[in-house]
């Protein structure tokens, strides 16, 4: 008898990013992929207008169809207190009950109601921002029902080196999955730029003594300048609606090629096309990864990666497999990200053939996956 899972995700109010619904769609297609009945669930905030709510879950149906998910999506109001949420307020869902009969709960959007997540059989907890969900959860930002058991993308979390605290939880690293059948290896266009997908301006954190902006522009503000130096092309995909003019223009007259994410990666199969077709990934990280070192990969450069395009990215600590020069880069400063993208450029074959090993090797979500079941329902 198929395994049942509940994946709980939280893209509902993000119905123009096509990336961060790929987030939860390489867990659920490597669960599938594995026999299990996949169920997805979506928080509501419980001011949201009818019309709106209908809105966004028909693009959320859409966007699941070609992966034979939107007959499997079931809604629960984040102010939840027991009863039944949200019944017959959108036509097509699952009625939430029938969640409860899933064997896991595998929870990728934490804030789920304590009484809710009671009602399963099993539950774990999936943290995909190591460092910065254990500040919140530390100084009582986030708070998080009991699950019985907790996994974490970030290298460092729990461990005696850790910059952060663990909350006396135990945490079990996890590699952050790419389903691998639907990112198959494509070749770049010719004159492609080295491209990434980012949000821009949302990001503050407090820590200790520490205060800072934790912005994706606060991570690439120090690296303007890098296309005077380097032969190869650089392109940033940032959401329209929140960029400024003469913020775009300073980083145009500096070389940059600027797009709007809302036009190329609105849709799932959007954000497939622009990594396929681009030359591999140059990306910052926000500040907090570099300071924290929490040995953290983005979903997105495993994307790039699995598609055979090479990654240069920012150093966020010290790892166990990660590379830093081969198929993976990973950079510290200026100097380095420059060194990083010629030695990509110059030998790029060979970097593509690496990128692709390294994402069968360690980031297969069929693998990661099957091990985090075989944990979960010990």
């Amino acid at each position: 008898m198929a395994i049942k899972v509940c994946l709980c995700a939280a893209t509902l109010d993000h119905p123009r990013s096509g990336g961060h619904r790929w987030v939860y769609l390489n867990w659920a297609l490597g669960l599938r992929a594995l026999g299990c009945e996949v169920m997805w669930l979506e928080g509501v905030d419980p001011e949201t207008a009818r019309e709106r709510l209908h809105g966004y879950v028909q693009v959320l149906k859409t966007h699941l169809e070609r992966y034979r998910l939107s007959q499997a999506v079931a809604l629960y109001s984040r102010s939840w207190t027991g009863e039944p949420a949200l019944q017959g307020s959108v036509a097509g869902l699952v009625d939430l009950e029938a969640a409860f009969d899933a064997d896991l709960l595998l929870n990728l959007a934490y804030r789920l109601p304590r009484q809710l997540v009671s009602r399963f059989k099993r539950s774990a907890l999936v943290d995909i921002d190591p460092g910065l969900a254990q500040i919140w959860l530390n100084a009582g930002q986030l708070t998080v029902a009991p699950h019985d058991i907790y996994f974490t993308i970030g290298e460092t979390v729990g461990q005696p080196t850790a910059r952060f605290p663990d909350c006396g939880l135990r945490w079990l690293y996890t590699p952050p999955p790419v389903f691998l059948p639907s990112w198959p290896v494509a070749k770049a266009n010719d004159g492609a730029p080295f491209s990434t997908v980012t949000g821009w301006w949302d990001g503050w954190v407090e820590f200790g003594a520490e205060s800072y902006l934790n912005r994706k522009r606060d991570g690439f503000l120090p690296f303007l300048s890098l296309p005077k130096y380097i032969s190869q092309s650089l392109e940033l995909s940032i959401p329209d609606a929140i960029g400024v003019v003469e913020e775009k223009q300073t980083f145009v007259n500096q070389g940059w090629q600027i797009k709007d994410s809302f036009v190329t990666s609105s849709t799932p199969w959007d954000y497939q096309r622009y990594i396929q077709n681009s030359r591999g990934e140059f990306s910052c990280a926000r500040p907090s990864c570099v300071r924290l070192q929490n040995a953290w990969i983005s979903d997105r450069t495993l994307c790039y990666l699995a598609t055979g395009k090479p990654a240069i990215v920012h150093h966020t600590g010290p790892s166990r497999f990660l590379p830093d020069d081969a198929g993976l880069f990973r950079f510290h400063d200026m100097d380095e990200a420059v060194r990083c993208l010629e030695t990509a450029g110059a030998e790029y074959e060979r970097h593509c053939r690496l990128a692709r090993e390294l994402a069968e090797e360690y980031f297969d979500a069929e693998k990661g996956v099957k091990r985090e079941l075989e944990q979960a329902l010990a």
